[in-house]
């Protein structure tokens, strides 16, 4: 399930940077959807590489939330959102932070 939810999280990733790259409003919403998509694209990728580690869903789930959150909160105001959603850009960002600390745990406890 993790890898099909990777899948389209980096589909979601790749067309929220072309939108940037040839449709947004202004400089400022392009800067945001291309942060956005770089960090959902990597993350995306990311794991789809932790699901062939013994570290369990939980950091997989983390690395998932964090990146939807952040990168959801940026397209949201590239797209007219209220700019308040900046203050929860972070949580999302905390959120990917946990997702690799925990990984490394399960990693290490492996190990």
């Amino acid at each position: 399930m993790i890898a099909i939810l990777a899948a389209l999280s980096a589909a979601i990733a790749i067309a929220a940077g072309a939108f940037g790259a040839h449709g947004a409003a202004n400089p400022q919403a392009a800067e945001w959807l291309r942060t956005g998509g770089t960090y959902q694209l990597i993350h995306a990728v990311a794991l789809l590489a932790l699901a062939r580690l013994p570290v369990g869903t939980g950091p997989s789930l983390g690395l998932l939330a964090g990146s939807l959150i952040f990168a959801a909160t940026l397209y949201a105001m590239a797209l007219g959102a209220p700019r308040w959603l900046g203050a929860v850009t972070p949580i999302g960002g905390v959120l990917m932070i946990a997702g690799w600390l925990w990984a490394a745990w399960q990693l290490t406890r492996q190990a």
